[in-house]
Formats: C-alpha cells, sequence, structure tokens
C-alpha cells in the first residue's frame, strides 16, 4: 500500500516526462515487488533478478514513482549480506546496467544530468554496505564459534588434569602403602620368629616397624593433603623421597633377611626432583616386589650416574616365575605397571623380568637432559 500511495503522488525525483496514471499493470508489479522483498533473505539471487525485471518493466510502461525501480538497491544490499562480496559485485554490476536501460527507457534521449551516475553509486553503496555488513556477521559467528571451541578445549584440559591427578596421587599411595605394609608384614613376622629366642632382634624389629609405620604415615598425611581445598603454600604437594633417602628402603630389606647390596658407578649429582622421586619409588617397590615374592637372599641395587640419564638396576637371586606365571611371585601386577608408566611418563625406558643367570631384574632409565 505504501508503494501505491508513494507511486500514486509521484514521491521522488521526476521519473517520467508523460507518466501514465496507475493501472492494473502497476499494481500487479508492485505486488509483485512486494512478495519479492519479503523473500530476499531466502532467495537473494532470485529477488535480484525480478526487481531488476520489474524495474525495467515499470520503466518501460511510464508508471509514475521513482521507489518502484529503486528497490533493486536493497536486492543488491541483501545478496551482498548474504552471498560476501563476489556475489554483491555481480549483483551491482547487473543492477547497474539494468538501472542504465530502465533510465533509457524512461527518459529517452532527455536523460537528467547526472541522474545516471546517483543511481549507479546508490547501487555500489548498498553493494559495499552489505559486503562490509556480511564481513561482520561471518566475523561474529567466527569468533562465537572461537570461543565456544577455547572453553570446550580448556574443560577438557581441565578434566585431563583432574584424572592425571587422580592417577598420581593413586599410584604413590599404591607404592607408600605397599612399601609400608611389605616391610611392616615381614618385620612382624621376623618378631614373632625370634620373640622366644632371641628377644633383642625382636625389639629392634619392632623398633623398624615402628619407624617404618611413622614414615608411611607421614607420606600418607601429605598425599591425603593434596586433596584438600585449602591453600597452603607451605605443604608439600609429593611425598619426600629421592635417591638421598635410599638407605631407608635398605634397612627394612637388611632386618628381614635378604642382604642389600649397593653399588653407584659414576659421580653421584642432583637429579631433577621429578627423576629423583620417580628412581626412588621404582627401587621402593622393586625392593617391595623382592620383599614380597622374590624368597631372595641377597639384593643388588646399580646405580648408574651418565651424562644424559640416570640407569637403575635391582636384581635378586630368588626364584623368579615364568613370564606369564602370576600365582608364584605376584610380579606382573599393578607394581610392575606402575613402574613402568612412572618411567615412561618422563620419556624413559624400562624392563622387568626373570634374568637369564636366575633371580628377577628390574631396570630403567631415566634421562637427565633437563637439568640446568
Amino acid at each position: 500500500m505504501l508503494l501505491l500511495a508513494a507511486s500514486w503522488i509521484g514521491v521522488g525525483p521526476p521519473w517520467v516526462i508523460n507518466p501514465r496514471p496507475l493501472e492494473a499493470g502497476a499494481v500487479v508489479l508492485i505486488g509483485v515487488v512486494a512478495v519479492t522483498v519479503a523473500l530476499r533473505r531466502r532467495y537473494p539471487e532470485s529477488v535480484l533478478v525480478v526487481l531488476n525485471s520489474v524495474a525495467l518493466v515499470w520503466s518501460a510502461a511510464h508508471f509514475p514513482g521513482v521507489l518502484i525501480p529503486l528497490t533493486s538497491v536493497i536486492a543488491c544490499y541483501t545478496l551482498a549480506a548474504l552471498r560476501g562480496w563476489r556475489w554483491g559485485l555481480a549483483g551491482s554490476v547487473l543492477s547497474a546496467l539494468g538501472a542504465l536501460v530502465a533510465i533509457h527507457l524512461a527518459f529517452g534521449a532527455r536523460v537528467p544530468a547526472g541522474l545516471s551516475g546517483t543511481v549507479v553509486w546508490m547501487i555500489a553503496t548498498a553493494g559495499a554496505a552489505g559486503t562490509a555488513v556480511g564481513y561482520y556477521r561471518a566475523l561474529l559467528v567466527a569468533t562465537r564459534a572461537q570461543l565456544a571451541r577455547e572453553a570446550q578445549t580448556h574443560e577438557e584440559q581441565a578434566r585431563r588434569h583432574v584424572v592425571e591427578e587422580r592417577l598420581r596421587i593413586a599410584r604413590e599411595l599404591h607404592d607408600i602403602l605397599g612399601h609400608t605394609m611389605a616391610s611392616i608384614s615381614v618385620q612382624a613376622g621376623v618378631g614373632m620368629h625370634l620373640l622366644a629366642t632371641r628377644p633383642a632382634q625382636a625389639a629392634e624389629a619392632l623398633t623398624t616397624i615402628k619407624r617404618i609405620s611413622d614414615q608411611g604415615l607421614t607420606d600418607v598425611k601429605t598425599m591425603l593433603g593434596v586433596l584438600r581445598s585449602d591453600n597452603e603454600p607451605d605443604e608439600p604437594r609429593t611425598p619426600r623421597g629421592g635417591l638421598d633417602q635410599l638407605d631407608a628402603l635398605l634397612d627394612p630389606v637388611r632386618v628381614a633377611g635378604v642382604e642389600p647390596k649397593l653399588n653407584v658407578h659414576g659421580s653421584a649429582r642432583s637429579l631433577p626432583a621429578a627423576i629423583d622421586l620417580a628412581a626412588y619409588r621404582i627401587i621402593q617397590e622393586a625392593l617391595t616386589n623382592v620383599l614380597r615374592h622374590g624368597r631372595a637372599s641377597t639384593v643388588q641395587l646399580d646405580l648408574h650416574y651418565e651424562p644424559s640419564q640416570v640407569v637403575i638396576q635391582v636384581r635378586d637371586d630368588g626364584r623368579a616365575a615364568s613370564p606369564g606365571d602370576t600365582t608364584t611371585n605376584g610380579r606382573n601386577g599393578h607394581g610392575i605397571s606402575g613402574m613402568r608408566e612412572r618411567a615412561l611418563a618422563l620419556s624413559g625406558q624400562f624392563s622387568a623380568g626373570p634374568h637369564p643367570q636366575g633371580g628377577f631384574r628390574v631396570r630403567c632409565a631415566l634421562p637427565t637432559r633437563d637439568e640446568s
């Protein structure tokens, strides 16, 4: 209705010299324009063609009013905004050519000065504005998608860190409790055996049990402290342990009746904290397995300090089981896998199995290249 009224009163600059009165054909064209404009977002290419065609027919019929021919500007803007600058440029060129033809049909040889340039400028401006809006919308969508991906990545990283922390805590607790309980069990057996015949040695076994228990409780308390939510920056987040505390690991072995032999090759040096703790825990678990399953009389611990790595080897002279036998010595359980995971997590190498000359051997090489 607005287009019909504007055309009736001749809104806009003079369009034709001798306009025809509005008739049924003009009303039909206005209806086509109204329907087409309503569908411009769904079918922008078709709308551009239809609106330019209506402008040509309107001009050729010399109907009054300039608004109907200028509706192609809306089509240029919409096409550029929805389809990008290439489609926008093509639509602008097509609309500009259609506008020049429409002007020629309406005015013939008496085209007002500057009219063609003004119309072409309006069409080009509409195409450029549509392109800018299209780029802005695409940038907004891309930015939102990027923010969503980053948020998802952060959530996945947080979940992965939680899982890794749980695995680390579980591994530490396994090593701490496994070594502590195995040592206590062995020492308790020694004390019960010697209580009646050699009370002094039985008392020594009880003293060892007390020391091992205190150490284990301290380490467990430290690990459980990691799970607390309160911020205590001065509290250690990892149970104390390192190669400088090997004597604390060898004493229970010695008291249990297994003779430990420690050989250090090369110059002992300070290792990175992660390497030092991993080496300590691997030795601890290997000695625990000797006490639990090895039935050994001696265990030999070799430490090789090499320029780029530290190599650990723990070998006992006990009865080794076949590779698939877990019932006789139990060494294919979580202890072996835990030691392997510690080594691989630090890009190290790990092997464990029966030794060709008898007994069982655990060998681990941990790189120390990051030492500074």
